[in-house]
């Protein structure tokens, strides 16, 4: 049976902390998919000339995309993710469209979806599609590959 996650604690399930928390609110979480939400803060490591840059918005959508797979690591009866620990890398972007640079005190919706995925006994490899939203409207499509592995 499929384990689907509602209004997730997005920091029991990421290793990242401020400043380098690129997600506020997690409020779904399955198998394929998922989809984090993140106001956007004046003290963001990543805000240049009062927006969140590119590279706060790949950030963001990898740190997004990660959980679908990180989230297999953990054990099921582990809803804190204390015993659990995972860490992935980003392998390759193979596409990145951004059409705006969203400002200060925006909120932006990431969703992301798993292409593909690749198990053996210790790490997984796959490739999500990743499409941030700011009211609405897309402002960052990408495509990432990931590595990712318990420790």
């Amino acid at each position: 049976m499929e384990k689907i996650r509602h209004n997730i604690d997005i920091k029991k399930f990421l290793p990242h902390r401020d400043p380098m928390l690129m997600a506020n609110y997690m409020p779904y979480l399955d198998s394929t998919s998922v989809e984090t939400h993140f106001k956007i803060e004046a003290s963001c490591i990543f805000i240049q000339d009062d927006r969140l840059t590119e590279t706060g918005l790949i950030e963001n959508a990898a740190q997004t995309c990660a959980t679908i797979v990180g989230q297999s690591f953990f054990e099921d009866d582990d809803y804190e993710g204390k015993r659990s620990k995972v860490i992935g890398y980003i392998s390759a972007v193979k596409k990145v469209e951004i059409f705006q640079l969203p400002k200060v005190n925006d909120t932006i919706v990431t969703k992301g979806n798993l292409l593909s995925r690749h198990d053996n006994d210790t790490f997984s490899i796959c490739t999500i599609e990743s499409s941030t939203f700011r009211k609405g409207e897309l402002i960052v499509a990408c495509t990432l590959n990931f590595l990712i592995h318990g420790i």
